[in-house]
């Protein structure tokens, strides 16, 4: 991949979070999601890429655009697979809550899993616990091995869970074994990123959600130097037959870092939607609006935050082709 492909990425980025952020805390989530598409393939369609959509809005009969398997870019350029979450929370932005972001990540042709919409069983880490953790060992056993890891008592620790019956026993584990919890609506992508930098709070990700938003976290964290070991939690014979399909034969197995994102580069990033612990939210004012956006790179390990202000009067479509 090539250098400049950053900094493109951002741009579609922001242009979701810009289109969805109109639809912050007015209740209508499938709009949000809606507009942050539309405006994304709208600039993927000026990056200078071969790119192919591996993780997006579903099927190709089911999502209008940025379906799996859709190709987008101008056609030349490095050859990449792409995952896609537009609205990282759409109950997010629908109630103007905390932690909705625009997504994506990139790495080279076949790097990336090509998770079906299922559930997937998750534990996630910053740098310092990485190695550390296990997703068939305990609750407790990796509570302390964080804490260890971390220099912190298990009392420090902090572990965000989404907030769904599913995690009841979960939950009492944690709390059994002394660790705080933070609980969330949505959005464990953010979790998941938030558990690699310090000053979030979070140390951990610990839970079942989303498969697809498995591999985004992947991407992020190949690039922070975290990890995340993941496992299919399919619920009827149809998707057991995709996993054997995805070339996963035994449905129980941990699927590591380099199972979900594999390969030795990859580019993430995320712009903030609404306000959360990594990235301010748009604000709009008059014809201005203001971004913030994170950016990294596997390959060279740079991570940038990224201000922006945009011309709204300028840009009134988000986009300027050329």
């Amino acid at each position: 991949m090539e250098r400049s492909l950053s900094m493109e990425i951002v741009r579609v980025t922001e242009a979701a979070a810009l289109a969805s952020a109109r639809w912050m805390g007015r209740g209508e989530k499938e709009e949000a999601d809606g507009a942050a598409t539309e405006a994304m393939r709208t600039v993927f369609d000026t990056v200078p890429m071969q790119g192919t959509v591996v993780i997006g809005e579903g099927e190709k009969d089911e999502a209008p655009m940025l379906y799996i398997g859709e190709e987008v870019g101008q056609g030349q350029g490095p050859e990449v697979d792409i995952a896609v979450d537009p609205v990282e929370g759409t109950n997010i932005v629908a109630l103007g809550t905390w932690n909705a972001l625009c997504v994506v990540g990139i790495a080279d042709r076949g790097e990336l899993l090509h998770a079906p919409d299922m559930y997937m069983e998750k534990i996630a880490v910053g740098p310092e616990a990485v190695g550390k953790v296990d997703l068939n060992a305990s609750v407790a056993e990796n509570l302390e091995a964080v804490a260890n890891a971390k220099g912190k008592d298990v009392e420090d620790i902090v572990v965000v869970v989404l907030n769904r019956p599913r995690h009841d026993q979960l939950i009492q584990e944690i709390r059994e074994a002394g660790a705080r919890i933070k609980l969330i609506p949505d959005g464990d992508v953010a979790a998941s990123i938030n558990a690699a930098f310090d000053h979030t709070g979070v140390d951990m990700l610990m839970g079942t959600g989303g498969a697809p938003e498995g591999v985004l976290s992947a991407i992020g964290l190949t690039c922070l130097g975290g990890e995340i070991q993941g496992r299919l939690k399919p619920v009827d014979d149809e998707q057991v037959a995709r996993c054997r399909d995805m070339g996963i034969q035994d449905v129980n197995r941990v699927l590591t870092m380099e199972d979900l994102c594999g390969g030795d580069d990859a580019i993430f990033a995320a712009t903030g939607i609404t306000d959360g612990e990594l990235l301010q939210g748009v604000q709009f004012k008059g014809d201005k609006a203001t971004t913030e956006t994170v950016v990294m790179r596997a390959k060279s390990g740079t991570v940038r935050f990224i201000d922006g202000t945009h011309s709204l009067a300028k840009k009134p479509d988000l986009v300027i082709k050329d």
